[in-house]
């Protein structure tokens, strides 16, 4: 496949393409790229397979996004103390300067990458103000860490119990990557906005908020991005009545159907983290996490 493709596979409009032939190209972005995308359609363990044969990539930029790449998929399932220590050696890999990419596919986008996810990290573990200190050190130069500097002030808000404040920065992200036709990142920001607006609960904002969700639960399920899938119908089903047990249902297939493509340390964790909620999986009982803060993804 051309690099173009893949790129517009995981950065722009084609989230959905077919891009398992390059996990078998010769160059090692490619690769990477291929890697991105098949996380954001769930194919976790096929994601992983790659991902951990490039973070000992001879090009540093490249194994340093493998293995915040890799880390971005364990908090998709709740594992945020296994990444934790990748963001970590993600860091450490980056290298201090090289040549700049529109997509933030070079030194400076790794390090922004590698700081957000430990920043996430450190949010999963609720050490929030370690997670602020951490987030003032992002620099971002790509649209791309821009909207994921975004994704992370929000939630990082959220957790705080400050929901207006999340508002301005997922709404910020949400524009950017709707001009850049980046889909899937304007899909999750569009969900990491609805919530904000939903926890803030103002009568405009909850209506906006549920509008926006539904609207990109419909368009992830029409492209197949299962990680978007479940914590956006879980948000519905707290909250619009009139949807709500066609969205449990939707949700349960969904997480299950990640649960089924992801590595067996993965699916283990995941089963009993808070930030998934297992119990959808199990007949009979509740699920054991809060659909308001279940999308800690990339």
């Amino acid at each position: 496949m051309k690099e173009e493709d893949l790129r517009r596979a995981a950065f722009g409009d084609s989230p959905d393409l077919d891009v398992w032939s390059a996990l078998s190209a010769a160059g090692s972005r490619a690769r990477w790229l291929a890697a991105v995308v098949l996380g954001g359609q769930g194919h976790y363990a096929a994601a992983a397979t790659a991902l951990d044969a490039l973070r000992h990539d001879p090009d540093q930029v490249i194994a340093s996004l493998a293995l915040s790449t890799r880390a971005s998929h364990l908090r998709q399932v709740g594992a945020h103390h296994l990444a934790r220590p990748l963001d970590g050696a993600a860091l450490a890999k980056a290298p201090q300067a090289g040549q700049d990419d529109p997509d933030g596919v070079d030194a400076a986008g790794a390090r922004a990458d590698a700081l957000l996810g430990l920043a996430a990290d450190s949010l999963g573990a609720q050490r929030l103000h370690e997670a602020r200190r951490l987030l003032t050190r992002v620099e971002t130069r790509s649209w791309r860490g821009e909207v994921r500097k975004g994704w992370v002030t929000a939630e990082i808000e959220l957790a705080s119990g400050r929901a207006a404040e999340a508002v301005a920065p997922a709404e910020a992200a949400h524009g950017t990557a709707t001009s850049r036709k980046a889909l899937r990142h304007e899909l999750k920001s569009a969900l990491v906005l609805g919530t904000s607006l939903v926890v803030w609960g103002t009568p405009d904002g909850l209506n906006r908020g549920l509008e926006l969700v539904e609207c990109e639960l419909n368009h992830s399920a029409e492209k197949r991005l299962k990680p978007l899938i479940w914590p956006s119908a879980l948000v519905l089903a707290g909250h619009a009545s009139t949807v709500g047990a066609t969205a449990i249902d939707r949700a349960t297939e969904a997480l299950s159907c990640v649960l089924r493509r992801a590595d067996a340390v993965s699916r283990r964790v995941a089963l009993d983290s808070p930030w998934v909620p297992s119990g959808l999986l199990r007949s009979g009982e509740p699920p054991n996490a809060d659909p308001q803060m279940n999308f800690l993804t990339d």
